[in-house]
């Protein structure tokens, strides 16, 4: 990205941002307010801004929509909405076939294999609005990971989970890694982060620091990125 802004009634929430994502696992790090989660939705097109995003070397997002995709906050998702999760899944295999008519076996099938992967597999049926918080956002990974996108932007993906989808969300992001897919997931927990990612954006409205974990994650940066005081 280049040049990126972003306001909200004339407030700026990001100014200039000009950034090059390193392929493997990133960390976008901030304070609350910081423009973290207005970044990923600016590079999806999801709300105005100015400057320019390109994909894979130079691609528009129009040209790479398909291998590109997006894990939101759980809070921004309608829990009541009807639908079980394999149907929450199956989703993500709509564009690989036909939009209209019943979604072919093949494809459904697809959809069951991700939610295998996420230790979902038994609760196919089941209404989403009836799953616990942790269960809800292995749907939606496994919805992310059914589109079988090469570049995944994900926010929060362990925010208010239990340790036991930590530890799935973690080792399906590192396998992620390891086919050369890449990540870019908005964290909140420093003391994870080494553990988790190679690369990492520091930013609070503006780009504070970017690069590989050890050379960013400094307490001098991360004064700069939060101020006098640290996150706990």
């Amino acid at each position: 990205m280049d040049h990126l802004s972003v306001s909200y009634g004339g407030r700026p929430a990001l100014s200039d941002v000009t950034w090059r994502a390193a392929p493997g696992l990133t960390a976008i790090i901030g304070p609350n307010g910081a423009g973290k989660s207005t970044l990923l939705k600016a590079i999806l097109g999801l709300v105005p801004h100015t400057g320019s995003v390109r994909f894979f070397g130079g691609a528009t997002l129009d040209q790479v929509r398909l291998r590109v995709g997006y894990l939101p906050q759980r809070q921004a998702v309608d829990w009541d909405f009807p639908a079980s999760a394999l149907d929450v899944v199956a989703m993500a295999r709509r564009p690989h076939s036909r939009w209209w008519g019943p979604l072919p076996r093949a494809q459904r099938e697809a959809a069951r294999a991700a939610l295998a992967e996420v230790g979902l597999a038994e609760l196919a049926d089941r209404p989403i609005g009836q799953l616990s918080g942790g269960q809800q956002q292995r749907v939606f990974l496994a919805r992310t990971l059914a589109q079988g996108a090469d570049l995944l932007l994900m926010d929060e993906p362990l925010a208010a989970v239990d340790a036991a989808t930590e530890q799935t969300i973690i080792a399906i992001l590192k396998r992620l890694a390891a086919e050369g897919r890449s990540v870019i997931a908005v964290h909140h927990d420093l003391s994870t982060v080494p553990q988790m990612f190679e690369h990492a954006l520091l930013l609070n409205g503006r780009v504070v620091a970017a690069g590989p974990v050890r050379e960013v994650l400094t307490p001098a940066l991360i004064a700069a990125t939060y101020g006098t005081v640290l996150p706990a």
